[in-house]
């Protein structure tokens, strides 16, 4: 994250990366492994649950054909399929050319400021949630801007009414993150609504998000319907979605972007300038999974039954999800001990052989909790669960 001035961080005139912020959990593993059976790795969201069939039929099947370039907006057929998907998901209209492919979407974060500002070189804040993803902040240092959180409130959703006029007023990205890492707190579609408008009433591009909007579940943990962004028109929007999470294609790089047709049009061009291209087998293979929805269905039934099962235990040692019921992640904080911050809960669970993630890795406000990915293999649930369980 920038400075609060929105300075870029740098020594001797150059820029100056900071630690990754995984880079940092070194002594936590360390302690983990010490417990018999080693670590449990919870504190990156990787999946770590079969790739569906018709996702490795379609590789498969397409990777001798992949002997030329690929198209870098994407193949008609990918671009149809996320389209037909956002129809369904979401009970709205996107048309195929609106849609644009990108090669996962860590990239896109990363990279959209950059592209954004030459396009709008009068704009230089780059505005996200104060506690969510760090790429979002990153992005914005990487592209020479200036990257200013928006403060949430008790619920975790975005507290408008305190970002200062002049920051929106210079704002080029407003960045929304629907269900959200790391809170899981999901906006109604009212709520969405009205950030989609404060957005555009200050002339912001909206960057939402999305790419955990098949997990997004009630207060009772039964499947919810999610929200979009491009629910309100796709005038200034950009709704970003991966097959990551959803298919668990996260190796293989594969995502897409969707929304205002001269936007879209614009970074496609820019991005075939760049020569980023999704590999057509890949290509192949998301347009599969797009199509096919039975394998989401399972994905997310796991996702709760592993929450189900989790909370509890972990309720029994005084740590109690503090966020939202979507996306695959507990939000932990310890309610049996309030002077214990996230790096406290995360060095009481690496004694129990659980790697969990401090929350101050995602902003400042989360330095009371700790985030713990429901990526956990069956056999290895099983373990947790017996360690959360054994005497302190």
């Amino acid at each position: 994250m920038s400075p609060p001035s929105g300075e870029v961080p740098r020594t001797g005139g150059g820029f100056v990366p900071p630690p990754y912020p995984q880079a940092r959990l070194g002594e936590l593993h360390h302690v983990a492994e010490t417990v018999p059976g080693g670590a449990i790795d919870t504190s990156v969201g990787t999946p770590v649950d079969p790739m569906p069939e018709v996702v490795v039929r379609a590789l498969v099947d397409t990777a001798a054909l992949a002997t030329g370039y690929p198209q870098s907006i994407g193949s008609p057929h990918f671009r149809e399929a996320a389209a037909a998907w956002i129809h369904r998901r979401f009970a709205v209209e996107v048309d195929p050319a609106a849609v644009l492919a990108c090669v996962g979407t860590k990239e896109v974060v990363a990279g959209l400021p950059r592209l954004l500002s030459l396009r709008t070189p009068d704009r230089d804040t780059v505005l996200y949630p104060a506690v969510s993803y760090p790429t979002y902040a990153m992005g914005a240092t990487l592209a020479g801007l200036r990257a200013v959180p928006i403060p949430v409130d008790a619920d975790w959703h975005l507290d408008l009414d305190a970002v200062d006029a002049a920051d929106a007023d210079r704002a080029l990205i407003v960045w929304l993150n629907d269900p959200a890492n790391p809170t899981g707190a999901a906006a109604s579609s009212e709520r969405m609504a009205r950030t989609v408008e404060w957005a555009r009433g200050r002339g912001a591009i909206v960057a939402s998000d999305e790419c955990y909007a098949e997990f997004t579940y009630d207060a009772g943990g039964a499947p919810a319907p999610p929200v979009t962004a491009l629910g309100h028109g796709d005038d200034g929007i950009l709704a970003v979605h991966s097959l990551s999470k959803r298919s668990n294609m996260a190796g293989l790089r594969a995502g897409f972007l969707a929304g205002d047709p001269d936007l879209i049009g614009y970074l496609g061009e820019v991005r075939r300038h760049a020569g980023m291209m999704v590999p057509a087998p890949v290509q192949a293979a998301a347009a599969a999974a797009l199509g096919d929805d039975a394998h989401v269905d399972l994905q997310r039934a796991r996702y709760a039954d592993r929450r189900a099962r989790l909370v509890p235990a972990l309720e029994a040692l005084g740590l109690h999800h503090d966020g939202g019921p979507s996306a695959f992640y507990l939000w932990l904080r310890d309610h049996g001990d309030d002077t214990n911050d996230g790096w406290g809960v995360a060095a009481l669970l690496a004694r129990r052989g659980i790697v969990v993630a401090p929350g101050d890795l995602y902003g400042a406000p989360g330095v009371r909790h700790a985030r713990l990915a429901l990526c956990i293999p069956d056999a290895r649930l099983g373990l947790a669960l017996e360690r959360l369980d054994a005497p302190r």
